[in-house]
């Protein structure tokens, strides 16, 4: 049986920083994840930013001490209930892991975190295709939001910056 440990990231611990990268990595050059691999800016400063950051927080799962899973999630601001709220960014388990529960026990800590961050709900964005994460997120309790149904569900949309740089 393997065992599987969560560990709150540490950004400033390299291990946990190149782990990250490396999980993040791998779901960016999937598919699923947009298919292609993370730049080398990203790569070299992403742990560094996250740590310069008090809304973030990162939980990798390790397999026999291999990293198999990675969860980043934000906080963010509810103004229809004037409290916080975790938005779960990505949940991610490496494929040579999938199907041993890591996604749950991610999710689990995700829900630990919205706890003690005083949080209101918890959310998160999906690709509609992607139906075993969405099976995933609806049996953990997860919905497609909306306020009336005459309105539909809540649809996530971009709008991509680039290099854009604030005003002076």
């Amino acid at each position: 049986m393997s065992k599987i440990e969560l560990v709150a990231v540490d950004y400033q611990n390299s291990q946990h920083a190149n782990d990250l990268v490396a999980m993040l990595d791998h779901y960016a050059s999937d598919v699923s994840g947009g298919g292609e691999p993370l730049s080398a800016e990203v790569r070299q400063n992403l742990a560094s930013r996250l740590a310069s950051r008090n809304d973030a927080d990162s939980v990798l799962a390790y397999v026999d001490d291999r990293p198999a899973g990675l969860l980043n999630c934000f906080e963010g601001f509810s103004t229809f209930a004037a409290r916080p709220l975790l938005n779960i960014h990505d949940v991610i388990v490496h494929q040579d892991y999938r199907r041993r529960g890591i996604a749950r026990r991610l999710l689990n800590a995700a829900r630990d975190i919205a706890i003690r961050r005083g949080c209101c709900k918890m959310t998160l964005e999906v690709l509609s295709e992607n139906r075993g994460a969405v099976a995933a997120y609806e049996q953990f309790g997860f919905e497609r939001y909306q306020l009336d149904p005459t309105f539909g569900a809540a649809v996530f949309m971009e709008n991509k910056l680039g290099d854009a740089t604030p005003p002076a």
